[in-house]
């Protein structure tokens, strides 16, 4: 006889519910708040909501062997022999993240496959692995942001079962591992959640889809669960909220605060750090700010003007959102104040945008920054890298402003080599009308930033996905070999210089000359006398990093003879005075 096993579903609407389980039927009690319960044979099953005799999955399922159309499966997650006792966690200051995507990270796209590769993060001083989403979707390969199984892991990836083998292999590697999850909608083939409850707002919708129902204790509660699955069951150490600006919200305290809340409270009962990164359009440092002092109380968010500055700089791309980035001193802004807009009128909103840090009690760290990322690569119309347009000299610009400057630095995978493989948009919807809704709403997308429609690739077609997979031989040929060995030199350059992790801003100085195109990053430098009074601690060494954007070489007068690395062999000092060639730049300490 099969085990027992106790099935629980929140389906406040409904009059009768039935659990299918192998091939028996019991009907389900009404419990409180909506919630239905029935003991039946464990293993494949779903449920029958009042006459409906369609068997739906479970909302809350661990595991869809058959896709998230099909039958859930019951799935132990304690039944893991974790090695991980050990694993102490590791908190994102002072680290280094690489966000990756599974089915692109490899040629088998897998997460075992990916575990075999973690021994190459940690060359170029990766801290943390964060993976794109990896909860279920429809179809055979996707970006993740159309799951609608929030608590199952993709079939194709290896399921839940692999998940947890990656994860034991990151901490065992001395790898903290970031979870990528998506709070604030659902993908649009295979949502069943309208059908057991409130779960969507009836009030407006983002250009993804309906907004959540934030109003209902009980779908709160199902996002909140999720948090702790990821943490409790799946041992990761950090959770990037996905675009958190969506999550429209007007309880107190609001569902970023209680995740803050609830995250705090198991970080103290697991004895480890655990901690949550938003990614947000706001520019509000409400987010990261303690909620002692009135804020969220999050970790750590991302900042999109880090990287349109920097890709600015290199590229001289001005179209869309870039415009406001062309002046050099909107660069400096970013390195010097966290964010370029912190209230400043954005030309690609048409209104004033953001609100300023407040940069003596806030630590640089919080910010996490990248010069490529997946938004940035993947919702351009080919789905290209730099690397198409900037030498390796330039390439190592990017990393060395990543690496040496004041936040925290999100490798994309491939980057570090000046991969030339691109990251494009792909879907693999089985409904023909779905498909393409979705390559039209991709050309739609492009219209703003004036991106030639032509070249936008199919979404559908396989080779879109095929294209996109890393070719990791690449990284052996002549001028990758180079890009990735500036990398490793990065990462240990940073490690061993305590100035390139002080996350204090007023010991950062920043000039910016419009003329030349030179910009010059002090860290380490010395406060002002009202800065003073917000920096504690010892002071650190002086770093001084030098960077020609301009296309006409340069002599620039700096403060140490010693250079500490690179981007061009032509660069050079003698007697104060630093050489740089056009796209070039040093480090000196």
């Amino acid at each position: 006889m099969s085990e027992l096993h106790e099935y629980r579903v929140w389906a406040p609407n409904a009059e009768r519910m039935r659990v299918v389980a192998g091939d028996r039927t019991e009907a389900m009690t009404r419990g409180e708040a909506g919630w239905w319960h029935a003991l039946a044979p464990a293993g494949d099953y779903g449920f029958q909501i009042d006459d409906d005799d369609a068997v739906r999955p479970d909302p809350r399922s661990t595991h869809q062997p058959g896709g998230v159309h099909e039958r859930s499966r019951t799935w132990d997650a304690s039944a893991h022999d974790w090695a991980d006792g050990a694993w102490t966690g590791r908190p994102i200051a002072g680290g280094v993240l690489y966000e990756l995507h599974i089915g692109t990270f490899t040629q088998e796209g897998t997460l075992d496959a990916a575990a075999e590769r973690l021994g190459h993060l940690l060359e170029i001083g990766v801290t943390h692995v964060e993976l794109l989403p990896v909860n279920a979707f429809n179809g055979t390969h996707n970006w993740g942001y159309d799951g609608v199984a929030w608590y199952a892991v993709h079939e194709g990836y290896g399921g839940p079962a692999a998940y947890q083998r990656f994860v034991d292999a990151a901490h065992a590697a001395g790898l903290a591992v970031v979870q990528d999850v998506v709070y604030n909608h659902l993908g649009p083939s295979g949502n069943y959640l309208p059908l057991f409850g409130p779960y969507l707002s009836s009030e407006g919708r983002s250009t993804w889809g309906e907004h959540m129902n934030l109003a209902e204790p009980a779908v709160r509660r199902h996002i909140l669960d999720n948090v702790r699955f990821w943490f409790e069951s799946m041992h990761v150490d950090a959770l990037r909220l996905d675009a958190v600006h969506a999550l429209l919200d007007e309880s107190e305290p609001h569902i970023l605060e209680e995740m803050a809340i609830e995250t705090a409270a198991l970080a103290a009962h697991l004895g480890r750090p655990l901690e949550l990164i938003a990614e947000s359009d706001l520019n509000d440092p409400k987010l990261i700010t303690p909620r002692e002092a009135g804020g969220y109380g999050l970790d750590g968010q991302w900042s999109d003007d880090f990287h349109h500055g920097v890709h600015v700089a290199l590229t001289r791309e001005t179209e869309g959102y870039y415009a406001d980035f062309e002046p050099l001193a909107a660069l400096a802004k970013s390195l010097e104040r966290g964010f370029f807009h912190d209230g400043t009128f954005s030309s690609f909103r048409g209104r004033d945008h953001g609100h300023p840090i407040d940069t003596q009690r806030s630590l640089s760290w919080r910010l996490v920054v990248s010069a490529q990322n997946h938004d940035q690569i993947g919702n351009r119309a080919r789905g290209d890298r730099t690397s198409e347009v900037l030498d390796e000299s330039q390439l190592l610009c990017a990393a060395l402003l990543l690496y040496g400057g004041p936040f925290t630095p999100m490798l994309f995978m491939g980057e570090e080599w000046g991969a030339s493989t691109p990251f494009q948009f792909f879907t693999s919807h089985p409904e023909p009308e779905l498909g393409k809704a979705t390559a039209e709403g991709r050309l739609a997308e492009f219209e703003a930033m004036g991106w030639d429609e032509s070249v936008v690739p199919d979404p559908q077609d396989p080779a879109t996905f095929q294209d996109s997979k890393l070719d990791w031989s690449e990284q052996r040929r002549e001028g990758h070999a180079r890009v990735l060995d500036g990398y490793r030199q990065l990462a240990g350059l940073r490690r061993e210089l305590d100035a390139l992790t002080d996350p204090h801003y007023a010991r950062n100085r920043v000039e910016a000359d419009e003329q030349t195109r030179v910009l010059r990053l002090i860290r380490g430098a010395t406060p002002s006398v009202e800065e003073r009074a917000g920096v504690a601690g010892t002071p650190v060494s002086s770093v001084e990093i030098v960077i020609n954007f301009g296309d006409e070489p340069q002599t620039i007068s700096v403060t140490s003879d010693r250079i500490r690395f690179q981007t061009h062999p032509s660069v050079a000092v003698d007697d104060g005075v630093l050489s740089l060639p056009p796209g070039s730049g040093a480090l000196l300490a």
